[in-house]
């Protein structure tokens, strides 16, 4: 990593390396007595010695493998792998062989430790490996400058001195017999010794170029003035961007440091290779060719991808489209049983009916007919009666006698359309004598029950069976008449829920840091089993009194008493039974009216509660909200048109009707609709109140039918000020004790609300001020200290209407109940205790509908997903063309641009997760639905892009930019960048809004690329650039770009990673830190979610 080495110790391990290098190629050399070939001129010799120098090679990373390894870990992963791909002249020798035939004295001539040590610590003064000049040594000063001294050329010591190659203090006296360098060895200026070129370098005798005076193929010039003076060897070895003309060239591969052989067609040669490759088929490689065109690989890639993604698009549709309609199909036949069944149950009740009438009109014609007859004789036979009663013949028995013991036995059984008929006898109302095929003896108990059912044809015969009998059971009370009511309610089949009643007493709502009121000194209940209306003029605090009830205010202050079922508990205890609906319509556009109501019915619903049970109750809403004709049609968005705005507003409401709550508080819920859905609405809240539901709406302008279907109201003044609470029965019967009077064809509603608006003044003389006051004093509250004026204003008449009025209105709250020392308590509702008794669903089962809803959703939004995938597909095509792949920085610009540009474009993408969802979200959660299931959801779905995402880009991007790392090296570091980019995405789509979300998204990747790219000198960079993911990325990029460079490139690769200060070991430690940072950024976010998420 960046700054774990200082510059001194980097550039020391670099001389380390080559130092140990040559030092190994000098062992042979060490073993050998003398030189055989100098003194004998043998040529037989040759080989032997040349064999017998290489024989000690094998020992080399032995011998220095501690070392190398303490010395240059940072850039040597496997010692003996380097060394080799660097040093390996096992299978061709000639070039040794040619230098002893040369020189003959090549183990006097080839430098010594001290030699290399002093050669290479010449790096250290200009801290990097490009040095070109050396410091005076023993042999090449400003008083000995011998021709060895200049590059390419060596000289050798005198014979009669032996040289120590092991000696790593005092450089030999090397002055004599200066000798150009030997192909496949290079001589440095300023030292007269010869070092072995690595594989991969061409190291041949250069040429004198008349036309410029260089010293063909190298960089260096004759010495001015010594005309007797010719071109030598290689000069120098160090990084590609200072020798390389040292460097096999691009397009030819070089088997030996001494052959140079041109690529042929078919095969390509990068710079510095020792063998040509074969190219790819269906990739194009003409002759001399440094890379293959791959380009046509890359649009296969791209293309099987689509092609995936568009089968796998499509099929899921297709199988979402086919399950949608078999559902469908076995829906329709199962609601066509339950009305075949229903009007075959209701043709037998008419048809017994109307036997019983002819029998009892029978019975009342023979009676008449035997009561005259009889009529003469009756004052005769009255005494003897009596005594004659036992002898007459018994009564036509009944049709439900039991037969007596001594009867004779049937012969054969009773029938199965008989038995049908005695079941639909013995319960006129039940399901089996229709359901049951017919031959069953055993009717009734097999009649399956809910939790028996399992096939989707069952459970919708359940359903559409219990909606038929209850449409039966409404049918005999549809005038909604007050004995139809008593009668629905007390009928056994309707079940009723746990009660929740709200009293409230001086509620009193103020502004922070404003002091002004929301809602003054409001007192009531809010009774079970009854719709409340709440009215009033716009700006009466209409919805901040539901929200307070709710439980849903924030940024005011709240002060009097709130008691829940008679006990001081936070409504936030309830709220797995308590349905809030919102003003606004927040409903899921991408997903239909069945999906909405079905995901809200499975996760707020009681985890015990059959599933049959659990359709019946979505289907009861959809039923009784008039949504069949648009169930299976997706809501809608602003952007793509869906259902109608009255159908949303009735899906909005259905969210929470289906979770069958025991308090239901709606804003507005009538508010776009017409008369008839408005109706419609209100006969469905009606079926809940029966049910023990407390229900509480704000309502405005509401028609006359219409708010005689309320049972209490309550008008609120501006300023949050209560004008009436109670039955609305009695409204006008308490506006009137004091002259306010509705005129005729006017909606009594409308005319109070006109008054409190200022529009209409009272005849009676009572100002709008003095409704709220007489309210309270009609009902005994405390008035405030500021209203007590008009106290003063109120006439005696007035006070004596509303005193004779007083036995008629019974108070709309009693203050009894209440202790003294909970009259101004500050209300706390964020209490966790749950006190609902309902278990939902848990967390597991909860994140499997999360992930289907999100999985739906996903696949609805595929143009989003493919103008994401083409975005990123033109990135990688233009970032893969435009930046090369260069030797001397393994492609660090290229990666820079593409961490910036994945970073960047998987940002944006990855806020729609949360940034869209907020007013869903919250609420979702403040119904109790879990906030961990529903983040741990959006992670996983967005899995599927972190997998393909690397894919599209890198399809353009590697086999455009054609790197020597592998494409799953670089698709398992873009995997890794992605999935940190995304975390750090959801904290800023959670935690912001859109609109600066996206700023940051665009500045953060630039930011800190920036930081990252810092030099090791600069402090700034050298404190943050640690912590930057792009560090981290970067670093995995190069470190598997810069493994796939050896032989010559060492040099190269050492001096790269030392100025970076990154370290091929920290690949996996890159990609660690990446999913790392990941997992915290989705910690993070979560945190956020539940701080900031519910705001």
């Amino acid at each position: 990593m960046r700054g774990m080495r200082i510059n001194s110790s980097c550039i020391q391990s670099l001389v380390l390396l080559i130092l140990f290098l040559v030092l190994g190629f000098s062992w042979p050399v060490w073993c050998v007595d003398g030189d055989d070939y100098s003194n004998t001129g043998n040529p037989t010799a040759i080989p032997l010695v040349t064999s017998f120098i290489y024989s000690q090679i094998s020992n080399l990373t032995k011998i220095f493998n501690k070392e190398i390894t303490n010395s240059l870990g940072y850039c040597i992963k496997d010692v003996d792998t380097d060394m080799n791909e660097a040093f390996n002249f096992s299978s061709n020798l000639d070039f040794l062989n040619n230098c002893v035939k040369q020189t003959k004295d090549v183990t006097k001539r080839i430098c010594t430790a001290a030699e290399m040590k002093f050669y290479f610590t010449s790096f250290m003064d200009t801290k990097s490996a490009n040095a070109q000049f050396l410091k005076p040594n023993r042999n090449c000063n400003l008083t000995s400058w011998v021709p060895g001294c200049e590059p390419g050329w060596a000289c050798g010591v005198a014979s009669n001195v032996t040289v120590d190659l092991k000696n790593s203090k005092d450089i030999p006296d090397r002055t004599r017999d200066s000798q150009p360098c030997c192909e496949g060895f290079f001589c440095p200026r300023g030292l007269t010794c010869m070092i072995p070129c690595p594989l991969g370098s061409f190291c041949p005798r250069s040429k004198l170029n008349t036309t410029s005076g260089m010293c063909d193929p190298y960089a260096y010039q004759l010495p001015p003035g010594k005309t007797n003076h010719s071109c030598g060897g290689a000069d120098r070895w160090a990084s590609v961007s200072s020798s390389e003309e040292l460097f096999c060239s691009a397009g030819s591969y070089c088997p030996t440091t001494t052959k140079k052989i041109t690529c042929t067609k078919g095969h390509y040669c990068r710079q510095g290779s020792i063998d040509q490759r074969a190219c790819f088929k269906l990739s194009t490689c003409n002759p001399n060719s440094d890379k293959q065109n791959m380009h046509a690989y890359g649009f296969m890639l791209i293309g099987a991808l689509s092609l995936i993604l568009i089968v796998f698009y499509n099929c899921s549709d297709q199988v979402l489209t086919t399950r949608y309609a078999r559902l469908a199909k076995s829906r329709e036949r199962a609601a066509r049983s339950a009305r075949e069944t229903a009007q075959a149950r209701q043709r037998w009740k008419v048809a017994k009916d109307i036997t019983k009438k002819r029998a009892t009109g029978l019975q009342q014609q023979l009676s008449r007919t035997f009561s005259r007859k009889t009529q003469g004789d009756q004052s005769k036979n009255l005494n003897q009666s009596s005594a004659n009663d036992t002898q007459l013949p018994p009564k036509f028995p009944s049709t439900a006698s039991a037969p007596s013991s001594d009867a004779p036995k049937a012969k054969k059984d009773t029938g199965s359309l008989t038995k049908m008929l005695q079941s639909l006898e013995n319960d006129p109302d039940g399901h089996g004598g229709f359901h049951m095929e017919i031959g069953d003896k055993n009717i009734k108990k097999h009649v399956p029950k809910a939790k028996q059912l399992h096939t989707k044809s069952q459970i919708f015969k359940y359903a559409y069976g219990q909606l038929e009998k209850e449409k039966a059971m409404e049918q005999k009370n549809q005038n909604m008449t007050f004995s139809g009511v008593i009668s629905m309610a007390t009928d056994t089949d309707i079940k009723t829920r746990p009660t929740i009643e709200v009293a409230f007493k001086d509620l009193t709502i103020t502004l922070n840091h404003k002091f002004k009121h929301l809602m003054r000194s409001v007192t009531g209940k809010i009774l079970a089993g009854r719709i409340s209306a709440v009215m009033g003029p716009s700006g009466a605090g209409k919805t901040t009194f539901l929200s307070a009830v709710a439980g849903k205010i924030k940024g005011c202050t709240i002060s009097g008493s709130v008691l829940i079922n008679g006990k001081p508990d936070p409504i936030q205890c309830y709220k797995k039974i308590i349905g809030f609906v919102p003003q606004d319509d927040i409903v899921h556009g991408n997903l239909t009216v069945e999906e909405n109501l079905r995901f809200s019915a499975r996760c707020r619903l009681s985890e015990d509660m059959p599933k049959p049970d659990k359709v019946l109750v979505v289907e009861r809403v959809i039923e009784s909200l008039g949504l069949q004709a648009v169930r299976d049609s997706l809501v809608g968005t602003v952007e793509k048109r869906g259902i109608s705005g009255g159908q949303r507003k009735r899906v909005n409401v259905g969210l929470e009707l289906v979770l069958e709550p025991s308090l239901l508080i709606l804003d507005e819920p009538t508010s776009g609709l017409d008369s008839s859905s408005s109706n419609l609405l209100l006969r469905a809240l009606r079926r809940e109140a029966l049910e023990g539901v407390s229900i509480c709406m704000v309502v405005h302008q509401p028609s006359y039918s219409l708010y005689k279907m309320f049972d209490d109201l309550i008008l609120l003044a501006k300023g949050g000020l209560t004008v009436y609470h109670g039955p609305v029965k009695k409204v006008e019967e308490y506006f009137s004790s004091f002259g306010i009077t509705v005129p005729d064809r006017v909606n009594p509603p409308d005319h109070y609300i006109d008054i409190l608006e200022g529009l209409v003044k009272p005849s009676s003389g009572v100002t709008v001020q003095q409704l709220p006051v007489r309210w309270m004093l009609h009902n005994g509250y405390s008035v405030p200290p500021d209203m007590l004026l008009h106290c003063d204003q109120i006439g005696n008449s007035s006070a004596g209407a509303s005193n004779s009025s007083s036995d008629a209105l019974e108070p709309a709250f009693t203050g009894g109940s209440w202790q003294d020392n909970q009259e101004h308590q500050q209300l706390h509702f964020f209490r966790s205790q749950d006190l609902s008794n309902r278990i939902t669903p848990g967390l597991m089962r909860q994140y499997r509908y999360y992930v289907g809803r999100n999985s739906k959703q996903r696949l609805r939004e595929a143009k989003l997903q493919a103008a994401d995938y083409m975005i990123l597909l033109l990135a990688g095509a233009c970032l893969g063309t435009l930046s090369k792949v260069k030797g001397d920085t393994f492609g660090y610009h290229g990666y820079m641009y593409t961490i910036i540009a994945v970073s960047l474009l998987c940002k944006i993408s990855a806020l729609r997760s949360f940034s869209l969802d907020k007013l869903h979200y919250r609420r979702e959660s403040e119904s109790g639905m879990s906030s961990l299931a529903y983040f741990l959801s959006k992670d996983t779905v967005d899995h599927f892009s972190t997998l393909i995402k690397p894919l599209v880009f890198l399809s353009m991007f590697f086999f455009f930019n054609n790197p020597r790392s592998t494409f799953v090296d670089n698709y398992v570091v873009l995997l890794c960048l992605v999935y940190c980019v995304t975390g750090i995405a959801y904290i800023f789509a959670i935690f912001l809004q859109p609109g600066p979300a996206q700023l940051w998204c665009v500045l953060l990747p630039v930011v800190f690329t920036l930081i990252s790219n810092q030099g090791k000198d600069d402090k700034f960079g050298k404190i943050l650039g640690p912590y930057c993911y792009p560090t981290w990325a970067l670093e995995a990029f190069l470190i598997a770009n810069a493994q796939r460079y050896s032989g010559v490139w060492l040099i190269t690769r050492c001096d790269a990673l030392n100025e970076l200060g990154y370290s091929v070991h920290h690949w996996s430690y890159c990609l660690v830190l990446l999913v790392v940072s990941g997992v915290g950024c989705r910690f993070i976010a979560f945190f956020c979610l539940l701080k900031f998420g519910k705001k």
